[in-house]
């Protein structure tokens, strides 16, 4: 595995130290909004430095180093922006102890012009880096690492087959942790849909590094005017898993998709395997926010066995 992630400590004071010199410390703490996992943090350091903290319980620590390994897995495509990871971490603190993720402070600006189209290039630039660089040893598809997908698991166990891959560490444990929503006829067609995936899927033409929650929120326009991407899922797949998320939730201007399948033509049928992709998001948040998501998911397993 050629990636080297970033330094992890046991106390906030003690990374600050290390990260910016003896004499630094925090002069002034702002809340920020934002996210429904971590809490999120401004912190104004005494040498007038600004950065950004997330951090949650102690427990959750393996919140952190699996998004820091996957910023880093994005920054080393050199193909797309992302915050500059600072390091991970946890402390006892005064009353109770937390995890964190500090990262450079990145202050919004103005899209530029071309700023979807450009988005799309870069994104398309990251599918095509070579991604053999993120596992220790055979496999093509997943990761070096287990992450997760908003607040829940995602397995990332390597796989030689992207079709046996998303069966066995995407649809199959979610619709396991699903299962008390579903009768007797629903788990009948699961069972279908998992056992006849070859038919409706095809093996991507190259193994894409993937954001894995690519999403309009998980996109923010930069101080120069350009895209970068936040809060990755990262894992390696089929790009058409990526591409079909960004559709789920309202969708990308057209011109993102133009320019998108200018740099990176998809492969004959891409519509027809879409909602099968994001069968996958939508099952995430049938087990995380409730039955709101049944329907749109029955729906979809209806659409290819029903």
């Amino acid at each position: 595995m050629n990636i080297t992630l970033p330094p992890n400590y046991n106390s906030l004071a003690g990374a600050l130290v290390a990260l910016f010199g003896n004499s630094v410390a925090i002069a002034e703490t702002d809340r920020l909004s934002g996210g429904d996992i971590n809490k999120a943090y401004g912190l104004t350091l005494t040498n007038g430095k600004h950065i950004f903290m997330k951090a949650n319980a102690k427990q959750n620590a393996p919140f952190f180093t699996a998004e820091a390994a996957g910023l880093t897995a994005i920054e080393k495509t050199g193909a797309i922006g992302t915050p500059e990871i600072l390091c991970t971490g946890t402390d006892d603190g005064e009353d109770v102890g937390y995890s964190f993720l500090l990262l450079k402070y990145i202050k919004s600006g103005k899209q530029q012009k071309n700023y979807w189209q450009e988005l799309a290039q870069n994104l398309a630039k990251m599918h095509k880096a070579d991604t053999s660089i993120y596992f220790e040893g055979n496999g093509k598809f997943g990761f070096f690492q287990d992450n997760y997908i908003g607040a829940r698991p995602q397995c990332n166990t390597p796989c030689d087959s992207w079709i046996s891959f998303f069966r066995d560490n995407r649809l199959a444990p979610q619709f396991k942790a699903a299962d008390s929503y579903f009768e007797t006829n629903d788990r009948k067609l699961v069972t279908k849909l998992l056992d006849h995936l070859e038919e409706f899927l095809v093996e991507p033409e190259k193994p894409s590094l993937l954001h894995g929650d690519l999403w309009s929120g998980n996109v923010m326009c930069g101080p120069e005017g350009k895209a970068m991407l936040i809060d990755p899922a990262t894992y390696v797949g089929h790009a058409e898993a990526d591409l079909a998320m960004t559709e789920l939730f309202g969708g990308f201007p057209p011109e993102f998709y133009e320019a998108y399948r200018e740099a990176n033509p998809l492969q004959p049928g891409y519509e027809n395997r879409r909602d099968l992709y994001n069968l996958y998001q939508l099952l995430n948040h049938l087990n995380l926010f409730g039955p709101t998501y049944l329907g749109p998911v029955l729906s979809i397993v209806a659409e290819y066995v029903g």
